[in-house]
């Protein structure tokens, strides 16, 4: 398939981002990118935040941080929907603790929503792998979770291209499909995000049948990138 030829255009710059890393390193990057689009009312972006900040302080995600050589994780948060829009709302903190995870946790429930519209995954993929580029502490592992109620439509690199420029830099490409969308039920969204948006050795989709299993789905998904990220194992 051949993509427009904005999308390669903007390849060079990605490859071009220097590593602002700092004296001490985290065990993950991890930039939580989710769904701003105009498909998402204000109770259902409330919940989708809710979530967010009620998984990153969860005992279980906590255990999991501490489980790992240095015991910290980097997170930010972006949310995107328009074309060429991603916006970082959070930028990186650093998670050790139930104090760190609280304020992280506050921070991206928050934050004001971005004005966004559309179904940009491909230039969500694209921010968000800059924002790895830019992390104040360097990680072996680094990886993008983004989250949606739809597949891509309006972006100006393709999702599959977006995806294959993070990976070609060792970023893994987490997807959590939610299917409120009715037209995406039945697990069309989920094999969607599969095709079009997961990478990486042990890249994964997971799902949430609606945006009140969100929270759900995210913590069980943090467990999955922060514990067992290395060995790519299915969670409990």
């Amino acid at each position: 398939m051949r993509y427009p030829r904005r999308a390669v255009l903007a390849t060079p710059a990605l490859a071009a981002l220097p590593a602002h890393a700092q004296a001490t390193p985290v065990d993950l990057l991890l930039v939580l990118a989710i769904d701003a689009s105009g498909s998402i009312d204000a109770g259902e972006f409330a919940l989708q935040r809710d979530g967010i900040a009620e998984a990153i302080a969860h005992p279980t995600v906590l255990a999991a941080i501490r489980s790992r050589p240095r015991g910290a994780i980097g997170v930010a948060l972006v949310e995107w929907g328009s074309p060429g829009g991603a916006a970082t709302v959070v930028d990186w903190m650093r998670v050790t603790d139930p104090g760190s995870a609280q304020a992280a946790g506050d921070a991206m429930r928050d934050a004001p929503r971005s004005r966004q519209s559309y179904n940009a995954i491909g230039d969500a993929l694209i921010h968000a792998t800059a924002l790895i580029a830019r992390a104040p502490w360097a990680a072996e592992e680094r990886t993008i979770d983004l989250s949606g109620d739809g597949p891509d439509i309006r972006s100006l690199t393709p999702a599959p291209v977006a995806r294959d420029l993070a990976v070609a830099q060792g970023i893994i490409v987490n997807g959590l499909a939610i299917e409120a969308n009715s037209s995406w039920r039945g697990g069309r969204l989920k094999a969607a995000y599969e095709q079009d948006v997961m990478g990486g050795p042990g890249a994964f989709v997971m799902q949430a049948e609606d945006r009140r299993d969100f929270a759900r789905a995210m913590r069980a998904k943090l467990i999955r990138e922060v514990a067992l990220h290395q060995a790519g194992a299915a969670p409990a």
